[in-house]
């Protein structure tokens, strides 16, 4: 077995990195996971099993994967292999394959752990299947995505998922304090600079460590930083956010789900998250049209008016100062009276119409430019509805196989209310002149 602890036995003068040096040695002292490591967490329950099992620890960066991988091979005195799906290939599958299956035959077993292992394609994941199933291998794999999209339903089905969480603020003022114990000296930060610190790391543990070795070599002796001095001491660390994975679509999810529901102040803070990290105002202008389409509709029609225009300002000013006018826009949007009746109206209608064909619409409604068409009935029989008392003359459109149907139920809230009305008023008159 590879000694765990091999990097202890360095010169204690090498240079190691502050997040290296502190890695736990037991699972006992990893921080910020006791749903999976406490008494009765699901990782302790299966090492106290003994049958450990193939794994997939599925968490963001920093939140201890690699190191509970380690943990767990000595808990369990299997023989720890680390590749990194990065870097390895399909011959290097092989001969990883090939040593545990060497190191099995003397009674050795193996747990391979592979780092980013969604980087790994269809093929090369399907290579694990023979090995995991015969116990050449206990697969340990560490992703930061979301398992389901990026990891094929086989390689589902014989290992189980361990979600990790992000560090919350009292694990990473855990590691901090550890840190501060190893160093043998308080962090040069007031109260305020710490707790800014703290959520500088944005839940990873290694950046909380890097990011007070920064500030550790940065101090002059006797010097404290406040919040305004430590963010000119250390940059700041950009938020967990990759625009074409997982975290974009959950922040955009919430921003939407919080106009849908009406909460300004959520939806602005999800707004903010996004273009603090980086995301295209661009794109958050569309969503917030798609908003005014979807859920506003014409309970207030201004609402599409009003994200038309935050894009368009937004054009014109640019960054930072266009932000604001689609700021604004998620405030109106989110405030303004909900209705989905034309999202649904519409859906409705393009299912009929894909369920029901070609039909012909009635002849009355059609126009008649040719002889034969006139002949044949085209347009015989309409009523100019501007001619028709009331502007309405109350004639069936509708293809005679179909009759009449209903998509629109406008709602009971803002501007949908008086067209309500209105429609209400159209069907009496329909009733009344269809009578005679």
């Amino acid at each position: 077995m590879s000694d765990l602890f091999a990097v202890a036995k360095l010169d204690d003068a090498a240079p190691r990195p502050l997040a290296d040096r502190l890695r736990p040695t037991r699972l006992e002292e990893v921080v910020g996971q006791d749903h999976l490591l406490g008494p009765d967490g699901a990782l302790t329950r299966l090492v106290r099993g003994g049958a450990l099992g193939s794994l997939i620890l599925w968490g963001p960066p920093g939140s201890g994967k690699t190191t509970v991988a380690r943990l767990l091979a000595h808990e369990t005195n299997l023989a720890f292999v680390q590749i990194s799906a990065i870097f390895s290939g399909v011959a290097d599958l092989k001969k990883t394959f090939e040593a545990a299956r060497a190191r099995r035959a003397t009674g050795q077993g193996t747990l391979l752990f592979v780092d980013e292992i969604h980087r790994f394609n269809r093929a090369q994941q399907d290579s694990f299947l023979p090995v995991m199933e015969d116990g050449t291998i206990t697969l340990i794999g560490a992703t930061t995505e979301n398992p389901s999209f990026e990891l094929n339903a086989a390689l589902l089905s014989r290992a189980r998922v361990m979600t990790f969480r992000a560090l919350d603020e009292a694990a990473i003022e855990k590691l901090l304090a550890r840190a501060e114990a190893v160093e043998g000296k308080p962090l040069p930060l007031d109260p305020d600079a710490r707790a800014a610190l703290v959520g500088m790391a944005d839940g990873d543990g290694r950046a909380a460590l890097t990011l007070a070795e920064e500030i550790w070599r940065a101090a002059r002796p006797d010097e404290t930083f406040d919040r305004a001095a430590l963010a000119d001491v250390v940059q700041r660390r950009a938020p967990i956010y990759d625009k074409a994975q997982e975290g974009h679509y959950n922040l955009i999810s919430a921003l939407h789900k919080c106009v849908r529901g009406s909460d300004p102040d959520a939806a602005l803070y999800y707004f903010a998250r996004m273009l603090d990290a980086g995301e295209d105002p661009l794109f958050l202008a569309r969503r917030i049209v798609r908003m005014a389409v979807e859920d506003i509709g014409l309970a207030d029609p201004q609402a599409l008016v009003i994200a038309n225009a935050a894009k368009e300002a937004y054009d014109f000013l640019g960054s930072p100062e266009g932000e604001l006018a689609l700021a604004q826009a998620v405030i109106y949007v989110a405030t303004a009276p909900k209705s989905n009746a034309g999202y649904v109206a519409y859906k409705s209608a393009r299912r009929l119409a894909q369920e029901k064909g070609s039909l012909m619409p009635p002849r009355i409604i059609l126009n008649a430019p040719t002889k034969m068409m006139r002949e044949e009935g085209y347009g015989a029989g309409y009523e100019y509805d501007h001619d028709s008392p009331d502007a309405f003359s109350g004639q069936d459109y509708w293809p005679e196989a179909l009759g009449r149907r209903k998509f629109y139920a406008p709602a009971e809230r803002g501007f949908e209310r008086e067209l309500g009305k209105r429609l209400d008023y159209w069907e009496r008159l329909r009733r009344e002149r269809n009578s005679k």
